[in-house]
């Protein structure tokens, strides 16, 4: 999963459409959810939806919801 999280936050960086503030907004919460001590032991189903919860805002915003 660490692997993937990383994977993700390569890919935001290199986004052109979205702006910094948004990008930083975004892989703060990656960052967040990687060093969560829980996260492993958490259900993929239950982080994802965690993640979801705390992302779909910026997303929204962004226009992407």
């Amino acid at each position: 999963m660490h692997t993937r999280a990383d994977e993700v936050i390569e890919h935001v960086k290199k986004m052109e459409n979205i702006d910094d503030a948004k990008k930083e907004a975004i892989i703060t919460k990656i960052q967040e959810w990687k060093t969560d001590k829980n996260a492993q032991n958490n259900s993929l189903a239950v982080t994802f939806e965690k993640f979801w919860m705390e992302l779909e805002p910026i997303f929204a915003e962004m226009g992407w919801v």
